[in-house]
């Protein structure tokens, strides 16, 4: 009796191995799409693959990872900012409200002249000189109006 429960164990084990082994068929079509089946295709030279012999792919996700920005590096504007805020809060007030009395003439004035600090000439600003003042000024109001 002993010997018979051996021999239909490994009959038994043998079987079972073979029951999950099975043949896939895959063959690519005129548009270049691949097809795979567990039925030989009629008219198509596929080639048979034995699922014994597949690796098993890694199943699962990742977690999005949020790609970080550098931090910019500080400008000189705003380290002499912070130097200011800190020791001299009357000057940062100044500063402050000289920016935004410039803000509001370049954002309401478009006809504008400035003169050389040099030579005493008088020139008009250039739209492309009075965006960046605008800019240089919100910068300025950012870094000293809190």
């Amino acid at each position: 009796m002993g010997i018979f429960r051996l021999v239909t164990s490994i009959a038994l084990l043998a079987f079972s191995c073979s029951l999950y082994a099975a043949t896939i068929y895959t063959w690519v079509d005129k548009s270049g799409v691949v097809h795979y089946s567990q039925q030989p295709p009629k008219d198509v030279d596929a080639k048979k693959i034995y699922t014994e012999d597949m690796e098993p792919a890694k199943i699962g996700t990742s977690t999005p990872q949020r790609k970080t920005e550098p931090k910019p590096e500080e400008s000189e504007l705003a380290k002499s900012a912070k130097i200011i805020n800190e020791k001299d809060k009357q000057q940062a007030n100044d500063i402050c409200e000289s920016a935004k009395h410039s803000l509001n003439v370049l954002k309401t004035h478009t006809n504008l002249s400035q003169q050389n600090k040099e030579t005493g000439d008088t020139s008009k600003l250039t739209e492309e000189q009075r965006q960046a003042a605008i800019a240089e000024n919100t910068e300025r109001v950012k870094l000293f109006c809190k």
